[in-house]
């Protein structure tokens, strides 16, 4: 199996006044593909930096980041955006809907960004509303939806190009446990479908699901835990 995502020695510093906040303290790490792996650990371990980096959102201060085998040191702002578009998507806690735009169309946003054509977008967009059981609600905009219908919404979204890697920031930590069950279902059965899934999260219970797991502490690896 290939190793989807790769970190070598990776720390990113933040400077805030005259201190120096280390975020990651010199990680490495692999992912192989087509597996299901969570990121767990207390708030302010460096969870949500560590997947802005994998995501190609932020760059590190030093180390090196291989996204597929492709190297991201060094590359440009729309180089990165490129590898995002092309091979990641994502799914936040909040879904990060357009209030005005309908679930059809907050689904075909990284198509209208990649300039397909309308009637493509919307072919595409209405089939992958359908793959995660929202064909009846796709005209329905976000005030409309429950959470469990707006992060389905988000799922279908980060889904519409055909991503090899999701990467999944607390996607259900917005939901009641029911519904964060049912959203969490259909991360498996993504899995299943071969994709690589990135799976952040505080909650021991939902990490003891995926396949394997890393935890982070105070910007590392805590190899004590595994």
């Amino acid at each position: 199996m290939s190793v989807a995502i790769a970190l070598e020695d990776v720390s990113r510093l933040y400077v805030m006044g005259d201190a120096v906040v280390r975020a990651l303290d010199h990680i490495s790490l692999s992912i192989e593909g087509r597996t299901f792996t969570a990121i767990i650990g207390p708030s302010g371990s460096g969870k949500s930096t560590l997947m802005a980096l994998i995501g190609c959102l932020d760059v590190p201060t030093s180390g090196r980041i291989l996204i597929d085998g492709e190297d991201t040191s060094g590359m440009t702002e729309e180089e990165l955006a490129y590898l995002r578009n092309r091979k990641i998507g994502f799914v936040f806690q909040h879904f990060s809907l357009l209030p005005k735009l309908s679930a059809l169309d907050n689904a075909a946003l990284p198509l209208l960004y990649a300039g397909v054509p309308m009637r493509e977008r919307k072919e595409r967009a209405a089939a992958m509303l359908e793959r995660v059981g929202l064909g009846d609600r796709m005209h329905h905009r976000p005030s409309e939806l429950s959470g469990g219908q707006k992060q389905r919404v988000a799922i279908a979204r980060a889904l519409i190009n055909d991503p090899a890697i999701l990467l999944a920031d607390e996607p259900t930590g917005a939901l009641d446990s029911v519904t964060g069950h049912e959203v969490m279902d259909l991360f498996h059965a993504l899995h299943e479908e071969g994709r690589t899934i990135v799976f952040v999260t505080h909650d021991q219970g939902l990490a003891s699901e995926c396949g394997s797991m890393i935890r982070i502490k105070d910007g590392r690896v805590d190899d004590d835990a595994l």
